[in-house]
């Protein structure tokens, strides 16, 4: 089998990532609504933010 290369593959791969991103926003918003430690809490946040920020950035790559 032939392995994608180039602009397919930074295609698919962008858009793996941003899937992947998005799982983790979903952990980490499941998180905060049970957590009960600030320290895990403050994680979860920083989790949001970060991932929020790479979703857009892949999304300018994409042309989204």
């Amino acid at each position: 089998t032939r392995l994608t290369s180039g602009p397919a593959f930074d295609t698919m791969f962008l858009t793996l990532m941003t899937t992947h991103h998005r799982g983790a926003l979903t952990m980490a918003t499941d998180l905060l609504q049970t957590g009960s430690d600030v320290f895990v809490e403050e994680m979860a946040q920083d989790v949001i933010s970060t991932q929020q920020k790479e979703i857009g950035q892949m999304k300018v790559m994409l042309g989204a």
